[in-house]
């Protein structure tokens, strides 16, 4: 949280807004390429090309304008509604992109304002020890940057001239026009010094349009956001889009210039020059004057991005310093000073095309952002602009082809780069405040997916592991948490859950807390799983009422975990809990391990197959999920069985072999014949370098006492061992392995 100090000046709707964005739109473009447009392609082409690309600015302003209704609008405009709407990763991924290309963008106007001023004077490329174009840009920087960091309401109050200029200059064209000769509109489209046709006028033309989102730049300075981002936003690119359309009226009927001469691309700035009452003297000071307020527009918004990115924790926190006055500080002079480095860049008029581009996914993602929270009707989203999906959605598509017209390569290039920052921050785990359209997708795709699950009956052939694992601490069962993530390696659900009781009333408040720490935890192992705080009466009734009632739809759980209790009251409950649970065709795997499983290449898994309950199939099935986890997929299975007689030997080998056939799993099978009465010492013997261990677990109730010193004493002798009691999967798993029961 920033402190602030101060009372900080905020902006309405016509200062805040429409000013910087109507002065950003009616910018250079306006004045040195418009002629060369209807010089190229006509009356009627112009338009077209005014209509469709102001149409895709004023899709664009319509879904800003949607989502700023829906929410409270912070610091950040562009980046903040995007953060909060599709998350913060996407967010940061147009944001940090987004900030460069408005520093740089303060460079480039600085530039124009010079090369502008400089054509007057060509005597003065001597000054400034034989740099005056850079020399004259730097101060310019400065000028500008000195300026915001000092005061935004100093900076937009200097616009209001410069909006009373630029619209001089155009009533100075107007009346220019209608005094000198007309025709009827020229509406031939010779394409003389345009070879490459319609859509690269278009593409030329098509930044006139943009810069319409400098006002939404300025979100955390407004009053009311909610109120001034769609007035302002939609009464600038009216007002531009109206401006445009008469623009081209007046130089398709004018007689004092020629097609040709209007087509000439080194006639720039001479066309109105030539046409308007005054000619240079208002002209010129309109074109400066344009300029620097599009300056003015990037270099209060990068900062205020900055800022933002730096609230978030996508920057670092100083960066979001702010002085007595509101600016921030920091991030104005460091954006200075990055827009002051790109002076010395060289080839600023190639970036110019990636900084274009890049601008634009903005606006796709904006689109996106509006048709996403349409699409997954999240209950929240009420804004009072109402914007059809499908509109929205052909805006962001529009936006694309835009893009794919100016530059395929800068369309590639700021694709990739703002995939790669993705991938980087979706791979920091960045920890995000709020909620955003993402959780919502899916929901809406969860919600689609289980009410399919439930129309159909799940074929047994569609088995997976759907485990819930109960812990009393996260972190002091690790090893035993890594064991049953394994079991659902890519195919299965795992949900570990933590039992409190009433009486745990510090525990009780802070359930959802826990549940979150415990998440945490498991990103701090690269693991996944669900995590959950049940409340219960009791521990005892409470592990049987969740396990037996949990999931949902086809969904629904089948094994239970449990790791052996390190208490003998505990170890008699758990047992009466599988008890109670054997009867809920649950199948159940009590855990024990007392070594980290090995990180060495050859594994050894052991299975000891007594041929009852079908357990020993429930072991090869879940030897055959550990074996699809990378690390183990070497690991050498051994069946171990042991028998009374040659011929109780055979008939075993004979099933043993025809199962792991069928189920088409490599394993050594070892028959033993019985040589003392002391099969649990055989067992330990057996298997003492085993990395992990299957045996059965006897179903029953009754003296829990003997049984507790029989798993004692496996438990303790072997490294990791897992007790399986197979409670529902008798008939399942031949289908699963594909087998037919013997």
């Amino acid at each position: 949280m920033v402190k602030k100090s101060g009372k900080h000046h905020k902006f309405g709707t016509f200062l805040g807004v429409y000013t910087p964005s109507i002065l950003t739109i009616l910018g250079l473009i306006m004045y040195l390429r418009f002629g060369w447009v209807v010089g190229n392609v006509g009356y009627i082409n112009t338009i077209i090309i005014v209509l469709m690309a102001s149409s895709i600015t004023f899709i664009t302003g319509l879904s800003a304008s949607a989502i700023a209704t829906n929410i409270k609008v912070g610091v950040g405009g562009e980046y903040y509604m995007i953060s909060r709407s599709l998350g913060l990763e996407p967010g940061g991924a147009i944001g940090i992109p987004l900030y460069l290309c408005r520093t740089l963008s303060v460079t480039f106007y600085c530039y124009g304002l010079s090369e502008a001023i400089l054509v007057l004077w060509p005597e003065s490329q001597d000054l400034l020890f034989g740099y005056s174009l850079q020399g004259l840009t730097i101060i310019f920087i400065i000028l500008v940057t000195i300026l915001s960091g000092k005061s935004a309401k100093l900076v937009l109050k200097s616009q209001i001239p410069i909006l009373i200029i630029v619209g001089v200059s155009i009533l100075a064209l107007i009346i220019g026009v209608l005094t000198k000769d007309l025709h009827a509109p020229t509406t031939i489209a010779s394409y003389s010094t345009a070879p490459e046709g319609f859509w690269y006028v278009f593409a030329v033309f098509f930044p006139a349009v943009t810069g319409f989102t400098a006002g939404i730049g300025l979100s955390g300075d407004l009053k009311d956001p909610q109120k001034s981002i769609p007035k302002g936003t939609l009464a600038a690119v009216v007002t531009g889009a109206v401006i445009y359309l008469i623009i081209p009226l007046l130089l398709a009927i004018t007689g004092a210039l020629t097609l040709e001469q209007m087509a000439d691309p080194d006639a720039g700035v001479t066309t109105w020059t030539r046409l308007a009452v005054f000619g240079p003297w208002i002209i010129y000071p309109a074109i400066w004057g344009a300029v620097i307020s599009s300056a003015f527009g990037s270099i209060l918004g990068g900062p205020r991005i900055l800022q933002a990115l730096s609230m978030d924790g996508l920057a670092p926190k100083f960066l979001s310093k702010l002085s007595s006055s509101g600016q921030p500080t920091v991030a104005t002079w460091i954006s200075g000073v990055i827009a002051i480095a790109a002076v010395f860049l060289g080839g600023l008029n190639t970036i110019a095309q990636y900084v274009s581009v890049l601008f634009l996914t903005l606006y796709v993602a904006v689109n996106v952002s509006a048709a996403v929270e349409q699409l997954i009707k999240e209950p929240s989203y009420r804004p009072k602009i109402h914007v059809p999906w499908f509109v929205s959605l052909l805006g962001a598509i529009a936006a694309m082809v835009v893009m794919w017209l100016i530059d395929p390569l800068a369309f590639v290039f700021a694709l990739g780069l703002e995939s790669v920052i993705l991938f980087y921050l979706f791979s920091k785990k960045l920890e995000q405040q709020w909620g955003d359209a993402s959780t919502g997708i899916w929901m809406h795709m969860s919600r689609y997916a289980l009410l399919r699950l439930n129309t159909k009956k799940v074929h047994t052939r569609n088995w997976r592991p759907i485990i819930i694992l109960f812990v009393h601490e996260l972190k002091d069962h690790m090893q035993l948490v890594k064991f049953t993530e394994m079991l659902g390696q890519n195919s299965g659900l795992l949900t570990i859950s933590k039992l409190v009781t009433f009486e745990d009333t510090s525990e009780l408040d802070r359930r959802d807390k826990i549940a979150f720490e415990m998440q945490k935890d498991l990103e701090a192992e690269g693991l996944q799983a669900l995590t959950e705080v049940n409340v219960v009466s009791d521990l005892k009734h409470g592990m049987y009422q969740v396990a037996v009632s949990h999931g949902t739809a086809g969904v629904k759980t089948n094994t239970v975990v449990f790791g052996w209790s390190s208490n003998k009251e505990g170890k008699i409950q758990e047992l009466q809990v599988i008890h109670d649970l054997s009867k809920s065709r649950k199948n159940i795997l009590m855990v024990h391990c007392n070594k980290p499983f090995t990180t060495k290449l050859n594994k050894r898994i052991d299975i000891w197959w007594r041929g009852e309950n079908r357990n020993g199939d429930l072991m090869l099935l879940l030897s055959y999920l550990i074996r699809l986890n990378r690390k183990w997929k070497k690991a050498v299975i051994n069946i171990f069985s042991i028998v009374n007689s040659e011929a109780e030997k055979y008939e075993r080998e004979r099933h043993i072999l025809f199962s792991i056939k069928e189920a088409r799993i490599e394993a050594e099978i070892h028959v033993l014949l019985k040589v003392s009465d002391d099969i649990l010492g055989t067992l330990i013997k057996k298997s003492a370098k085993a990395d992990l261990v299957f045996t059965g677990l006897a179903h029953g109730n009754s003296d829990f006492n003997s049984r507790i010193e029989i798993i004692e004493r496996i438990a303790n002798n072997l490294k990791v061992v897992v007790f399986v009691q197979n409670n529902g999967m008798e008939s399942e798993i031949p289908v699963i392995f594909g087998l037919t029961k013997t």
